[in-house]
């Protein structure tokens, strides 16, 4: 018998009606013959209540380490919930299932509480319970430290969990969630948007990382680097009414018909900080990155020019919404020993990209971007590149325009 693994996110699990079609869900897999393994997520807004708690706790006193395990063990109980609720709605149905906790498995995590990452899931346990035909319902976004401490994955870590499961059980990974697919863009935003049946791991990566909610980011570079075969389906349909639906994520040597342009991606989660009148020598921007590196500030775009006045430069660059003022606050505590003149902040801003492979072997995709947007009086502050994408950073009331032409000017519409 073939192994799988199934995961749910929060919407899917959002209450026992919706638990009780996951569980008709992974019944229909069972029937198939397959040995399932199903990961599942925190009840749909549950892990922001538990966050508010931890919050209202307060943190440890001067002179104590601080709460971080303590937080983990908080709010890794909302999936603990939803899987020990699964399995009892798996046996009413006369299926054979058991709740695993990250460190019953176990899923080794290191001490990075509330950002852990994987390392090592040994999988005899989890395996060996399969055998037997019981399928196993895990709770996403927990393992256990070395020194027996529960960890956290980060938002979004159900996913990790699930990929690195499958990678460790040799399985294919289906990726249940509230669309039934991964699109070209944003189906609110522009309603000619069409699903895609393949994607490639890169395609996806940077789609995650640019602001598709559909995956999270570590979950598909886990995907990639294990070459575990993903699939994104939608979990609001019954068995067996939606064949054929999702989308395959996979190498781009099995996608046959590589599109130049596969998708449009936004954010408007970014800030844009600008720096005017820099020394213009070396040393200068190792001595700014690096400070917003120590205090794990991530930074994105970057653009250095010339300024008018002479041996000076202006840059700018952009950071998380959430980051900006720290970035700020680091930035100005840099100025005496950097000597620059004046630093400003706009969060008023979007980021929009597009993403393809076949940029790689096709030319005049710079061109068409720029043209779709000058065309829309769509006005570009900041722009990188990599090999499979271009990002524009523009102003966030022409997020939704900018989207919609490019969409358009690469033919998504047509697919």
């Amino acid at each position: 018998m073939s192994r799988l693994v199934m995961k749910f996110g929060g919407t899917s699990v959002a209450d026992l009606e919706r638990i009780r079609r996951v569980a008709r869900l992974v019944n229909a897999e069972v029937q198939a013959g397959h040995q399932v393994a199903v990961v599942v997520s925190a009840m749909s807004g549950k892990t922001n209540e538990l966050v508010a708690w931890t919050d209202g706790a307060g943190a440890a006193a001067p002179g104590l380490p601080s709460s971080d395990d303590e937080y983990d063990v908080v709010v890794a109980s909302g999936e603990q919930v939803t899987a020990g609720l699964l399995a009892m709605t798996l046996r009413n149905m006369g299926v054979p299932a058991r709740s695993w906790m990250g460190w019953q498995i176990p899923i080794i995590a290191d001490d990075a509480h509330g950002r852990s990452r994987i390392d090592d899931i040994p999988p005899e346990k989890l395996g060996a319970a399969m055998d037997a035909g019981q399928v196993a319902v895990i709770a996403g976004f927990q393992g256990v430290t070395r020194d027996g401490r529960i960890a956290t994955l980060g938002r979004g870590g159900s996913d990790t969990s699930a990929v690195a499961i499958a990678a460790a059980l040799g399985a294919p990974c289906d990726i249940y969630t509230d669309v039934d697919g991964v699109y070209t863009t944003d189906p609110r935003i522009e309603s000619k948007a069409r699903r895609l049946a393949r994607i490639s791991y890169e395609e996806m990566l940077e789609m995650a990382s640019l602001g598709a909610k559909v995956l999270q980011t570590r979950s598909v570079e886990l995907a990639m680097a294990y070459k575990v075969p993903l699939r994104v389906l939608s979990s609001f349909v019954e068995p067996g009414e939606a064949p054929g639906q999702g989308t395959i994520v996979c190498d781009e040597e099995d996608i046959v018909e590589k599109r130049i342009v596969s998708g449009v991606a936004y954010s408007r989660d970014e800030a844009k900080i600008s720096l005017f009148g820099l020394p213009d020598h070396p040393g200068v921007s190792s001595t700014i990155f690096g400070a917003l590196a120590d205090a794990n500030v991530n930074v994105d775009m970057i653009v250095q020019s010339k300024a008018r006045t002479a041996d000076t430069a202006n840059m700018e660059f952009t950071v998380g919404k959430r980051d900006a003022q720290r970035a700020v606050e680091i930035v100005r505590a840099a100025q005496p020993q950097i000597g620059f003149e004046d630093v400003q902040v706009n969060d008023d801003v979007a980021k929009v990209s597009v993403i393809g492979v076949g940029m790689r072997s096709h030319t005049g995709v710079a061109k068409s971007m720029f043209q779709a947007l000058a065309e829309k009086g769509v006005n570009i502050q900041v722009i990188s590149t990599s090999e499979i994408k271009i990002s524009v950073l523009i102003d966030a009331a022409y997020t939704e325009l900018a989207v919609r032409a490019l969409h358009a000017a690469y033919g998504l519409d047509q697919l």
